[in-house]
């Protein structure tokens, strides 16, 4: 009896649906949340996400940027498809559906990289994640129109010291810089989420989601970033049973740069 569900920054869903394919045939969430699709909702591939058993699909892309889609073995109920920033980016897709009793809200996020320069007065991609992620202070974990709320997604900052290979060296590049890691932390706990992926994984211990296609040889540099986040309401916590980033995948043919990470609840 348990509930599983995943995210992926999968760069480029057409390009990479053999890895998904592979992914969904070997793990089964019951819901996928992928972004930096890179699809226009009208070259979604539909059939085969729904030949791989998954027929309640929700997707909000555009054509070589940006785009996140959800996808499920249950159905689904539409909520919102958000435009953050009024900058017309498809960065965000809800969804609600039942799991274990409960009406689970379910957002999915792709927050903007932020380009190289970490100075919002020179950089106006820097200054764009910025206004995001304050943007993001509006959703609120515990809601009247949910039992329990999840927010996945490639959030594109890794918050804490162990969420990157070396936290010193890090600390002027863009993704760890002080800024980010406040904003993002500041808004996670305002808005009453919790970090389930260090409330089962200690935050002494590194965790990396995603490794640099610049590397000559990722795993044996190891230089990665945890960029990918699962957060929950509080009432999902004690029923969070195992999270697990999939480092493998960072191995497959033609890979994203960013491995799936799945969390399993105790919900049927």
């Amino acid at each position: 009896m348990s509930f599983k569900i995943a995210t992926w920054n999968i760069n480029s869903v057409r390009l990479r649906m053999p890895l998904v394919e592979r992914f969904l045939a070997e793990h089964a969430p019951d819901v996928l949340c992928l972004q930096e699709t890179k699809c226009p909702d009208d070259l979604f591939p539909l059939k085969a996400f729904r030949a791989a058993g998954y027929e309640y699909i929700e997707f909000h892309g555009q054509k070589g940027y940006h785009g996140v889609a959800t996808v499920a073995r249950r159905p689904l109920e539409l909520i919102e498809k958000r435009e953050y920033c009024a900058k017309g980016d498809c960065r965000h897709l809800s969804v609600r559906l039942e799991a274990g009793g409960k009406r689970v809200m379910i957002h999915n996020f792709y927050v903007p990289a932020g380009g190289d320069e970490p100075d919002p007065e020179i950089n106006w991609k820097f200054r764009h994640k910025l206004d995001f992620v304050e943007e993001m202070r509006l959703l609120r974990a515990d809601i009247p129109e949910a039992d329990a709320s999840i927010l996945v997604g490639d959030l594109n900052i890794a918050p804490l010291e162990n969420d990157v290979w070396s936290h010193k060296q890090l600390l002027k590049i863009v993704s760890h810089t002080p800024v980010e890691t406040e904003g993002l932390e500041s808004m996670r706990t305002g808005g009453g989420w919790t970090d389930l992926m260090r409330h089962h994984i200690p935050a002494d211990q590194k965790i990396y989601t995603w490794w640099s296609y610049r590397a000559a040889d990722w795993a044996a540099s190891n230089r990665g970033r945890r960029l990918d986040h699962i957060w929950g309401s509080a009432n999902l916590a004690p029923l969070l049973r195992d999270v697990t980033v999939l480092r493998e995948a960072r191995g497959w043919d033609r890979p994203s740069d960013h491995v799936p990470v799945m969390a399993t609840f105790a919900l049927e």
